[in-house]
């Protein structure tokens, strides 16, 4: 009796652990601190990639056209649709459930120097810097 008692201990602690871990994956569509955007993001390669998926606002309130990547300096980037449009590059493990590489940020048409923490089963901190002076902001996960 007390064998199976320790064995069944032993598989319910695995799976617990598992369990643990999986929450920890930054894997899903994650909702950005303000609200206005959802970003899906996923195992690439042995790093991660993060795309817009949902934006509060999906048109250009002055053309009524689908927003566009419009403060990228390069024009022919300028004109690619904000839904679809890839955040992260080069994101590689750099600690447990942590990754850094760039960030692009679509607001101002730059890409920073970048880290994305997984800080709870549905919090993901995501930073970035310019030279000394960083920032970041936290994001939900949804629709789990």
């Amino acid at each position: 009796m007390f064998s199976r008692f320790a064995l069944l201990s032993v598989i319910l602690a695995a799976l617990s652990g598992a369990t643990s871990a999986r929450a920890q994956s930054a894997d899903g569509t994650w909702l950005t601190q303000a609200g206005d955007a959802r970003v899906k993001i996923g195992k690439c390669g042995a790093g991660i990639c993060g795309n817009i998926v949902w934006l509060r606002e999906p048109h250009d309130t002055a053309t009524g056209q689908p927003a566009t990547d419009s403060k990228n300096p390069n024009p022919a980037l300028a004109r690619r649709p904000m839904i679809g449009l890839p955040l992260f590059s080069g994101m590689q493990p750099s600690g447990p459930n942590k990754w850094s590489g760039q960030i692009y940020n679509a607001d101002d048409g730059s890409t920073y120097a970048s880290s994305v923490s997984v800080t709870g089963a549905d919090s993901l901190r995501v930073e970035g810097c310019v030279g000394a002076l960083c920032g970041g902001e936290t994001w939900t996960r949804t629709g789990r």
